[in-house]
């Protein structure tokens, strides 16, 4: 009869403990319990989460610094011992000489 009387509480997962004062205080522990154990979780995510932002922060000035410096380079920027960059760049085109018949008088011949 007493192993019944388990199983039956087993399956029920209900253990009670006959003591009303009993049954508040253990609710209440796990309230508590259940509360500290939030808190703390959600301390820990905002600890990673900041973490996380200083060093995506970092790795991206360091990525910007390193293409401020090696990117000039592959561009055709030169820095010389002051740190200033010299810019050479070269301009490709074509150009046609365009002489109108109104604004040059002197040219008499027909283009």
């Amino acid at each position: 009869m007493r192993a019944t009387i388990v199983n039956h509480q087993f399956r029920n997962r209900q253990f009670s403990a006959g003591n009303p004062l009993a049954n508040v205080l253990v609710v209440i522990v796990g309230i508590i319990v259940i509360s500290l154990s939030l808190a703390l979780g959600f301390v820990v995510f905002i600890g990673i989460a900041g973490f996380m932002l200083v060093m995506a922060a970092i790795i991206s000035v360091r990525a910007w610094w390193l293409n401020k410096r090696f990117g000039a380079r592959k561009a055709g920027q030169q820095t010389d011992k002051s740190g200033r960059q010299e810019i050479h760049r070269v301009i490709e085109g074509e150009y046609h000489e365009v002489r109108s018949r109104k604004s040059d008088p002197d040219n008499s011949q027909d283009l």
